[in-house]
């Protein structure tokens, strides 16, 4: 699966019901020595857009359960 295949989904949590983001407004931390994506994070917004410093989630690839048409279903307490 390519990036562009993904990008654009929205990133929803089923154990909680909650929408977290939507890939491409996110970062990829990817492991230099295998070149495989480890995690998304997806940094968290105030009112208007306004980025809080420092204040981010990260989604490791292990808690993706389904990657649909739409969305991407990640399973994952908080």
């Amino acid at each position: 699966m390519r990036y562009k295949d993904i990008s654009g989904k929205e990133i929803v949590n089923v154990s909680q019901g909650s929408r977290l983001g939507i890939l491409g407004q996110t970062d990829l931390e990817i492991n230099e020595k295998t070149g495989q994506i480890e995690s998304f994070i997806i940094p968290n917004y105030k009112w208007f857009g306004l980025k809080k410093e420092g204040d981010e989630q990260k989604i490791n690839w292990n808690s993706i359960k389904k990657i649909g048409e739409d969305m991407i279903m990640i399973e994952m307490e908080e």
